[in-house]
């Protein structure tokens, strides 16, 4: 029996405080919605659309070629690919074969997917034909043993105004001919000449990977977040008991946020394929696009982050669109500005609430109510099965509206980092995951995030880790001393800056800086601003005080608006 909370008091009747959780094989409801829905659209991308019987025969070729291949329970996959249906295929077709999916951001360079590759031990990846060449680049420096080809025309043979943000569009209609090889493998080959015999692998749901998603903090390199399926299937279920209005079969979900992000991969890909939705899959977000495909695919949910909801009601286009049929929308990722909040429930008639998560929580933890009470400016309450403290640096737990670190404890946590138990023993303690977080309680169980422990920067709801920048800008052979943070940005909620000291007798400046970190970084990651000092400011043993730094950005903000 769970621990009665002052939060359960504000549980309306249809939200139970305990779930009984379907201790199966994430992959498994993929089968029972094929039998439930076989002709039910599960997917609609560009005009293209899939039935669930569809994916589920694709995933079942693609997992039996896996096999062939030599893939064993356990060994990981790469998956480097946008929002498309071979993103959903592979992650299911890669679970069926009894892989780990390490999901993959396509933005990243090369020295980003080498470090990921090999961190992860990835042996097979899967990727988009015009991302080749950056994995070949890097593959016999990794322990790659299989990579499976895609194209952007796999699915659509005419695929217009569709421009992936990691594709310039001059290379738009570029033809990238990938020769079959014992390494390199054709994804149409595969789906269209393949069998569906795969031989199903024993899981045991809560001791057994399904996903390593890589996140970072303060430490540097990125580390890898061990999921279990138990965890990925409990978050999910949780989040359909939460969204209890919504008709398991009916749904239609907007599929902006990527699935290599775990927030869109649980709430929009897994949640779909779980209670048999259909999700309407964008590859990058576009304000006018978004709007078009609403319109015309009608999306009853809308899971997003601030900068996308910003986005659409700041397009000029806004009113001459009916977004009536979203229904809820829970907002991660960054602070939900109040007036965002207010102005798209105006234009949708549905509800936007604000909620809380993190990797390492696959993600959800914390949200506000869609139906019930909320609390404007709250992360709202720990939902089913979850509980949260705070905690003081003394290791006793704060008093209500004390401020103190967020600590979280479910059966969504994460098992710990990938060969790195010294961060994992960092983080987890006695079942309680530390979430680097501060905040505070108030009186009713509503949880408050007021800053992060960790220098992580969140820019439009991508993590970004400083010392992963400074590394780079350090490489430059001008630079002597750098310190990355993050200022306010009214549009990404943060931006990044550097801070950088020139060796002497050198000179470089932003333009160069810039081109410099754009060969090594993804773009998301670059400094938007430079700033050239002679000295940085450092406690008395040299440790920079990135802190300060953001202190007098903050003070520049607040001096500006008030003039």
């Amino acid at each position: 029996m769970v621990e009665q909370k002052n939060w359960h008091t504000h549980y309306p009747d249809e939200i139970p405080v305990t779930i009984a959780y379907d201790e199966k094989p994430l992959d498994s409801f993929l089968a029972m919605n094929a039998e439930n829905f076989p002709e039910k659209k599960a997917l609609h991308f560009m005009g293209k659309e899939m039935t669930f019987i569809d994916i589920y025969s694709q995933a079942k070729k693609l997992a039996s070629y896996f096999q062939s291949l030599g893939l064993k329970k356990g060994d990981r996959v790469a998956i480097m690919l946008p929002n498309c249906p071979q993103a959903v295929i592979s992650y299911y077709g890669a679970l069926l074969a009894g892989a780990v999916v390490v999901q993959t951001n396509p933005l990243y360079k090369e020295r980003e997917l080498e470090y990921q590759l090999n961190d992860s031990g990835s042996t097979f990846i899967v990727c988009l034909d015009i991302l080749l060449p950056r994995v070949t680049n890097v593959r016999g420096n990794t322990e790659l043993k299989h990579t499976i080809v895609t194209g952007i025309k796999d699915y659509l043979p005419f695929p217009k105004n569709l421009i992936y943000p990691f594709i310039q569009k001059r290379e738009y209609n570029m033809v990238v001919k990938v020769e079959q090889s014992n390494d390199t493998h054709v994804w149409q080959s595969i789906i269209n000449n393949g069998n569906e015999h795969y031989t199903p692998v024993n899981i045991d749901p809560k001791e057994d990977l399904a996903l390593l998603q890589y996140t970072g903090g303060t430490t540097g390199l990125p580390k890898g977040v061990m999921l279990t399926h138990y965890n990925l299937v409990s978050n999910v279920q949780m989040c359909q008991k939460w969204l209890y209005k919504t008709k398991p079969g009916e749904e239609r979900i907007m599929g902006v946020l990527p699935f290599f992000h775990v927030y869109g991969m649980t709430t929009v890909m897994n949640m779909s394929i779980m209670y048999g939705s259909k999700m309407i899959l964008m590859p990058k977000f576009d304000a006018g696009d978004v709007l078009k495909t609403i319109q015309k695919q009608k999306p009853t949910m809308f899971p997003g982050a601030p900068t996308i909801y910003v986005g659409l009601l700041n397009h000029p286009d806004l009113q001459k669109y009916d977004l009536s049929s979203i229904n809820a929308c829970i907002s991660g990722s960054a602070p939900l500005p109040l007036e965002v909040q207010e102005e798209f429930e105006n234009i949708t008639n549905g509800n936007l609430v604000e909620g809380y998560g993190l990797t390492e929580s696959s993600p959800v933890t914390h949200a506000n109510f869609i139906w019930s009470k909320r609390v404007n400016g709250s992360i709202g309450v720990p939902w089913p099965d979850t509980d949260a403290k705070i905690m003081l640096e003394s290791g006793e737990e704060a008093n209500v509206g004390e401020v103190g670190e967020v600590a979280v404890k479910g059966p969504q946590i994460m098992k710990g980092y990938w060969n790195n138990q010294e961060e994992t023993d960092n983080v987890l303690k006695d079942g309680w995951l530390f979430t680097g977080d501060m905040g505070y309680m108030d009186e009713d169980g509503y949880f408050y995030i007021v800053d992060r422990k960790k220098s992580v920067i969140i820019a439009g709801g991508y993590n970004i880790y400083p010392r992963e920048v400074e590394e780079v800008l350090y490489e430059h052979e001008a630079v002597q001393e750098a310190v990355v943070a993050g200022i306010p940005d009214p549009y990404r909620g943060e931006t990044v800056k550097a801070f950088v000291v020139l060796k002497s007798g050198y000179e470089t400046d932003e333009e160069e800086l810039n081109t410099f970190c754009r060969k090594n970084l993804a773009g998301f990651k670059v400094p938007r601003i430079y700033e050239f000092r002679d000295e940085l400011p450092k406690t008395a043993v040299g440790k920079v005080l990135r802190q300060q730094l953001v202190d007098e950005e903050k003070e520049k903000t607040a001096a500006s608006e008030t003039v």
